[in-house]
């Protein structure tokens, strides 16, 4: 019998406040209704101007709901308090157990709506670079182009990249121009080669390969640059110098191009151009020929 009353005790203990603080609510309740109605007969009773009437009814009504809402917030604020608290307890475990997964989220918002890029594009991020061939919104799945930052031939792998990656990293996109792209690619020499010979070999081995496509590569850049609002590049070949160190030179090939045959075209300009020797110790082959023409006159 004790143990059963024990119980029904702690049992009450337990409940005891909870109907207290009901009861406070309800009584609360009842002095907002019984206002109200008093209010609203003095109201109706003393003033007979029909607007001025319906403007004080409103503004009554209003004014007990405000009390009301503000005896509810004195009454519950110790156990809204302890609910406000645990809610922020909950949330910030959650964020923390899930913080990869709303990164990644993020990730996939920033870059759609940025237009970062479209299936199909090129692009590199960090050490990652290859062809978009899926997206999500969790992961962006491209195929590996490599080996390196400078070849663009595919190796066969695929690479599955988290969203969360485009939070915190730039994007390059290689295909910004989609159809048609100005493709760049350097060749290195020594002070003491003959590089202005392969300067002149490569800009016309890029001009003669360009020469079917360049007039619409100029005409889509023009329509590109009018759409975007920006200056037209020019996308005649060029073959420009750099000097990296003292004892070297660098020739920049820039050239237009369709965008699924740089690595094609970049190799036939190398193979056309390199089957001449521009070293300083060996001789060219105009060199040779006018040597020959020499010996026989």
């Amino acid at each position: 019998m004790n143990e059963k009353l024990g119980i029904s005790q702690e049992t009450f203990a337990f409940f005891a406040p909870i109907i207290s603080l009901f009861g406070s609510t309800f009584l609360l309740l009842l002095v907002m209704l019984v206002l109200n109605s008093v209010a609203s007969r003095f109201i109706r009773r003393t003033i007979d101007s029909t607007e001025l009437r319906r403007k004080w009814l409103v503004q009554t009504r209003n004014g007990i709901i405000l009390i009301f809402i503000l005896g509810l917030i004195l009454i519950w604020g110790e156990e809204l308090r302890t609910l406000a608290l645990s809610v922020v307890a909950i949330a910030v475990a959650f964020v923390v157990a899930t913080k990869e997964l709303i990164l990644c989220v993020t990730g996939s918002l920033l870059k759609t709506g940025a237009g970062s890029f479209n299936i199909g594009d090129r692009i590199q991020i960090k050490d990652f670079r290859g062809d978009v061939i899926d997206q999500t919104l969790l992961a962006t799945t491209i195929l590996e182009v490599g080996p390196g930052k400078l070849t663009h031939q595919r190796t066969g792998r695929m690479a599955v990249i988290p969203n969360a990656l485009f939070v915190s990293e730039p994007v390059i996109n290689e295909s910004y121009t989609r159809q048609y792209v100005l493709h760049v690619f350097t060749v290195p020499f020594k002070r003491t080669d003959k590089w202005q010979t392969a300067q002149q070999a490569l800009l016309s081995a890029a001009a003669k390969h360009c020469q079917p496509y360049l007039e619409n590569a100029r005409i889509y850049m023009q329509k590109l640059s009018d759409e975007r609002g920006l200056d037209a590049s020019s996308v005649d070949p060029r073959v420009t110098i750099q000097v990296p160190t003292a004892a070297e030179i660098h020739l920049v090939v820039r050239f237009p191009v369709r965008a699924s045959q740089r690595s094609y075209i970049e190799q036939l300009i190398l193979s056309e151009v390199f089957t001449e020797d521009f070293s300083g110790k060996g001789k060219s082959t105009e060199e040779e020929a006018e040597e020959e023409a020499e010996e026989k006159a």
